[in-house]
C-alpha cells in the first residue's frame, strides 16, 4: 500500500474518498488510473447492488474463501457482523451449501458455478431471480469479478489487513 503521501499524489482526484481508507485501495494507487475508473463501478458493486447488505456479503465472503484471501475474509468478517450477521452464519459460508441457510446457499452456489465452471447454470440463475430479481442476478456475477480482480490484487502483493480491521478481530475474535 502507498503511504498518506503517496496515496495522496497517486489517487489526487479521489481525495477522501475510498481510495486513500483501505489498503486495497492503497495498493491499487499504483495505478491511478486504475483506481479512478475503479470509483464508479465500487459505488455499484459496494453500495447500489440489488443484493442488500447481507447477501452482498455472502457473495463476497464466498469469493474471498475460493481465493483464498485472507485480507478479504477478515475485512467482510468484520463487515458482514457490522450488517448483522452473526459468526456461525458467516462461518458457514466458507463450508458445504447444506449447511447453510438456504438463501445463503444460493448466493454461494452462484460464486461456486462462476469460479468452477465459468458460468451459471440455469437452475441457478432462476434460484437468483426468484431470490434477488434479475437485477441481482447480474450484480451477483459483477461482485464475484470485483472481488476476484481485487482479491488477485491483494494475494499478488501480500497486502496487510488495515490496522482497524485487525483491533477490531483482535478485539471481537472470530468466534465461529
Amino acid at each position: 500500500p502507498l503511504s498518506d503521501a503517496d496515496c495522496a499524489e497517486a489517487a489526487e482526484q479521489l481525495q477522501d474518498s475510498f481510495a486513500t481508507r483501505l489498503n486495497v485501495y492503497r495498493t491499487m494507487a499504483h495505478n491511478p488510473a486504475l483506481l479512478a475508473a475503479w470509483a464508479p463501478l465500487r459505488q455499484h458493486v459496494v453500495i447500489d447492488n440489488a443484493l442488500g447488505p447481507q447477501l452482498s456479503e455472502v457473495a463476497i465472503l464466498r469469493t474471498g474463501h475460493r481465493l483464498g484471501s485472507s485480507y478479504e475474509w477478515a475485512q467482510h468478517v468484520h463487515r458482514a457482523r457490522a450488517c448483522g450477521m452473526g459468526d456461525s452464519r458467516i462461518n458457514k459460508i466458507r463450508g458445504p451449501l447444506e449447511h447453510m441457510r438456504k438463501d445463503d446457499a444460493t448466493v454461494a452456489r452462484a460464486v461456486d458455478e462462476l469460479f468452477y465452471e465459468k458460468r451459471l447454470s440455469p437452475h441457478t440463475q432462476q434460484a437468483l431471480v426468484d431470490l434477488v430479481g434479475t437485477a441481482g442476478l447480474f450484480d451477483v456475477i459483477a461482485t464475484v469479478g470485483f472481488y476476484t480482480t481485487l482479491g488477485y490484487i491483494l494475494n499478488s502483493f501480500d497486502t496487510p489487513l488495515d490496522a482497524d480491521i485487525a483491533q477490531a478481530l483482535r478485539d471481537t475474535p472470530f468466534d465461529p
